[in-house]
């Protein structure tokens, strides 16, 4: 995080804004020293803060050395977007290497483990959760597409039986992707259960109200 000066936080923020072309919501911000001189004449602030770009120079950087030292040739992309839902930043990383397939790994374990690398250092290094996504070549594009398909598949198999069903386990970015295709499906809900590399989705039947009231007479 770098450190900028100025003679109000307002004022600070604002030439942030304006010399990282971003919004003065993307800052994050903490006051690390702040001088109150004589009717406010003299009056300075010191402000530590980052940026959507700041956080996308580092994994630029991060991602170069990483693979550097693994003497992989790998080019890398960066694009940030606005979350409907929250209005947050997502950083998509997308990477195209010399073999795409040592990067992805098995089942795409290799992926997920410089994931899970980079996130503990970006999370670390600007003292807050960052959600971040890395795609090579579009796998995971493609993956989300097919996860969506099962999921679709056994949520019909759901309704039809009104038994719940569990999925494979699988990581937290595809079970959101699953949390969000379903959410709007009407007849069924999902939620996740088990720790750590067992941790999987449950599609869950939802009675309807005239089921419910069928139910209470019955």
């Amino acid at each position: 995080m770098k450190q900028y000066t100025g003679k109000t936080v307002d004022e600070v923020l604002n030439n942030i804004a304006l010399e990282n072309k971003c919004q003065i919501a993307d800052i994050t911000y903490n006051v690390i020293e702040e001088k109150k001189g004589l009717l406010g004449i003299g009056s300075t602030v010191v402000v530590e803060a980052s940026t959507p770009q700041d956080i996308k120079d580092f994994i630029f950087d991060y991602l170069g050395e990483y693979f550097t030292e693994l003497n992989q040739g790998v080019a890398i992309e960066i694009i940030v977007e606005k979350q409907k839902e929250d209005n947050s930043n997502l950083f998509k990383v997308i990477l195209d290497a010399e073999n795409n397939a040592i990067i992805i790994g098995k089942n795409g374990q290799t992926l997920r483990a410089i994931s899970t690398v980079l996130k503990a250092a970006v999370n670390s290094t600007f003292k807050k959760r960052v959600n971040i996504i890395i795609d090579v070549n579009h796998y995971k594009e493609d993956r989300y597409k097919k996860v969506k398909a099962i999921a679709h598949r056994v949520a019909r198999e759901v309704l039809k039986s009104h038994i719940d069903a569990e999925l494979d386990p699988m990581p937290n970015d595809e079970r959101k992707v699953i949390h969000q295709y379903l959410q709007d499906m009407k007849g069924v809900t999902t939620t996740s259960i088990g720790e750590g590399p067992k941790r999987h989705l449950v599609i869950k039947y939802v009675a309807s109200e005239e089921e419910k009231e069928e139910t209470k007479e019955a």
